[in-house]
């Protein structure tokens, strides 16, 4: 079965839809610039009651000690995201603030961006394959554009990965048979506007997913 991470979640309801509709992960962003930021603590607020339903994930864009420790401390994450330019070093350092590991965000345009992942392979604990963000853009994911999902068919890691990057309700299924992803990541693809979650695509997306 596919596993679904839901991410940029910001409110109560949004984290109960997502256990609802059987995601394995919740995704909280913790990076200003992005509309889906919120603070570890509240995040820690949001997760507290379904702690044994599923994975909290906090994701961080070349995060400093300072942050890294806060998040350990007030939302104690199972996973840390690594979603900026964090080397293989910095991925074993943020390990310890998490509860089972690292996720370590790549981004993909062609054929050659998949040779990064050799660098992160046994390394990170899992490793997420996204768009490569627009020139000029001020934060590295949630813009809601794709690639060619085919190109993951090539890779040759052993660390587990997530499928992310421009899915939907009505491309995931061709996605995940085009990539061969056994879990996916969406944001944008569920929101109304960026940083509102709609219950409606949340579940036609799970849907698409488990049909």
């Amino acid at each position: 079965m596919t596993e679904i991470k839901f991410c940029g979640l910001r409110t109560q309801s949004d984290v109960l839809d997502a256990v609802r509709f059987g995601a394995r992960w919740v995704g909280f962003v913790h990076f200003p610039p992005s509309p889906r930021h919120i603070d570890p603590d509240m995040a820690a607020g949001l997760v507290s009651a379904v702690r044994n339903d599923v994975e909290a994930v906090s994701v961080t864009v070349d995060a400093d000690l300072a942050l890294l420790e806060e998040i350990g401390r007030t939302l104690e994450p199972h996973w840390i995201q690594l979603h900026g330019s964090e080397t293989p070093e910095q991925a074993g350092v943020a390990r310890a603030f998490a509860r089972k590991g690292v996720i370590k965000a790549l981004p993909v345009a062609g054929a050659g961006d998949l040779a990064a992942a050799a660098a992160y392979d046994g390394v990170a604990d899992m490793l997420l394959f996204d768009a490569k963000p627009p020139a000029g853009a001020d934060r590295p994911g949630g813009w809601g554009e794709g690639y060619d999902y085919a190109l993951l068919k090539q890779l040759n890691i052993q660390t587990p990965w997530l499928l992310s990057g421009g899915l939907k309700p009505d491309n995931v299924r061709a996605a995940v048979a085009a990539s061969g992803a056994r879990a996916v990541d969406v944001s944008s693809g569920i929101e109304t506007a960026p940083g509102e979650k709609s219950v409606a695509l949340m579940r036609a997306f799970a849907k698409a997913v488990r049909e």
